[in-house]
C-alpha cells in the first residue's frame, strides 16, 4: 500500500552541478532575475526569489570546468520555476530574448503555458505559468485533458512589460 505525501508539501529548492559558478550566477540572476543571496568562498552561490533563503543551489564541489551529460544518459531534465501570472512570465521571456538565449521550446498545455530552454552548463530549463484549474482542459468524463500545442511567443512577448 502506498502512502501518499501530504498535499502541502512542496519542493524547496534544486541543487544544481555547474562547471563555471560565475556563468552560472551570471545566467539565473542576471537573465532569469533570481536574487544572489550568498556566495560560498568561490565555490558555491545561493539564489532566490523574494529574499527566501535559496530556491537555487549552484555548486562546482563535483564539476569545476565539467562537461554536460551526453544524449541518452540519466540525470536531470529540466528544473521548472513557476510564474504567477502570464504578464511575469512574458517579462522573463524579454529577458531571456533580450539575451540572447536560444529557445528550445514554447507549448501550451492547457492547464499552463511552458518556454522551455538550456542553461550554460547543459541543464533545462522550463519557465511556465499555470492556468486557473477552472479553466483546465477537460474531456466528456470531467478527467483532465493536457494538451501540446505550440505556443504564441510574439503574442506572450507583446504582453512584457
Amino acid at each position: 500500500m502506498t502512502h501518499p505525501v501530504h498535499p502541502a508539501v512542496t519542493i524547496g529548492h534544486v541543487h544544481l552541478k555547474v562547471a563555471d559558478l560565475d556563468r552560472a550566477i551570471a545566467f539565473y540572476q542576471d537573465v532569469l532575475g533570481f536574487e544572489l543571496q550568498q556566495k560560498y568562498g568561490s565555490r558555491a552561490a545561493f539564489l532566490s526569489a523574494g529574499g527566501y533563503h535559496h530556491h537555487i543551489g549552484l555548486n562546482t564541489w563535483e564539476s569545476q570546468g565539467g562537461t554536460p551529460p551526453p544524449p541518452g544518459h540519466t540525470g536531470l531534465y529540466h528544473t521548472a520555476f513557476l510564474y504567477p501570472d502570464r504578464t511575469q512570465l512574458a517579462d522573463a521571456l524579454r529577458r531571456v530574448v533580450e539575451a540572447g538565449i536560444e529557445i528550445d521550446g514554447a507549448a501550451d498545455h492547457g492547464v499552463s503555458e511552458a518556454i522551455y530552454l538550456t542553461d550554460p552548463d547543459g541543464n533545462g530549463v522550463e519557465l511556465y505559468r499555470d492556468r486557473p484549474s477552472t479553466e483546465w482542459p477537460r474531456d466528456a468524463n470531467g478527467d483532465l485533458a493536457m494538451v501540446n500545442k505550440p505556443l504564441d511567443l510574439h503574442a506572450l512577448l507583446a504582453e512584457a512589460p
